[in-house]
């Protein structure tokens, strides 16, 4: 089996890779978006813009969380409002708020001062989707790569908003084990925080385009190879989150 990684190599894929090479897979680093001729592969890592031009060339399916996952989970998971809305309508507000793209980076992930600050029409389409949710602020913050409606690898990447890896707090672990994981695909990444004394869902990340933070490389490389994999290859409750 090979895995594909983009033009440029991050520490986390870096990581992957090894953990790739000890069990005995063969990887591709690509220099370009372009896909070789004659060039076969079952798996993937890399981000959407990357894994847009590359997965459909290659036959590799991308699983990740609906669009509209974050809103529609309770306020029990996420602790503040959280709305799924074209940008157009976003433009309308008038507090701060934090606005970001759901499955991919482009609208900046950031805290807006208010919807005028936020990319205009002339730079995006206005119907647009992004996810606005109230303004929170973590004390600390996880990473979960789930696998099967559990968690498969954990750590910590941040606290008061700075990045600070360490390991996991089983509170963290606990919280993220009563998620609706029917919601979910079998493998993806979620990040959780613990904000004013309670836990909530920051949001849900491809597997395929997470870093590993201080998560152990070789079991987060066990979620990847599920979230992006030959289409062929997913179980029909995955079929539903495919990209």
């Amino acid at each position: 089996m090979t895995l594909i990684l983009p033009p440029r190599i991050t520490d986390s894929a870096a990581r992957l890779r090894e953990a790739a090479h000890a069990r005995g897979l063969d990887t591709v680093r690509l220099g370009t978006f372009a896909v070789p001729d004659g060039l076969r592969a079952r798996h993937l890592h890399a981000g959407p813009a990357f894994a847009d031009a590359v997965a459909p060339r290659l036959g590799i399916g991308l699983l990740e969380a609906p669009a509209d996952w974050l809103a529609r989970l309770p306020r029990e998971f996420t602790g503040r409002e959280v709305r799924l809305l074209p940008i157009r309508e976003a433009y309308a507000l008038r507090r701060p708020v934090f606005v970001k793209s759901p499955n991919d980076k482009s609208i900046p992930a950031l805290v807006y001062a208010d919807g005028s600050r936020l990319p205009g029409p002339d730079a995006v389409d206005p119907e647009t989707e992004v996810l606005v949710s109230d303004v929170t602020r973590f004390a600390a913050e996880y990473r979960m790569y789930l696998l099967d409606g559990s968690v498969h690898t954990a750590s910590r990447y941040a606290e008061d908003g700075r990045l600070s890896l360490g390991p996991v707090a089983a509170e963290a672990v606990a919280f993220a084990g009563r998620l609706p994981f029917v919601t979910l695909p079998s493998a993806i990444v979620v990040d959780v925080g613990l904000a004013d004394g309670r836990w909530s869902v920051i949001e849900a990340n491809a597997a395929w385009a997470s870093g590993t933070y201080a998560c152990d490389p070789p079991r987060a490389l066990d979620v990847v190879l599920r979230a992006a994999a030959p289409r062929e290859s997913f179980a029909e409750r995955d079929e539903a989150f495919l990209r």
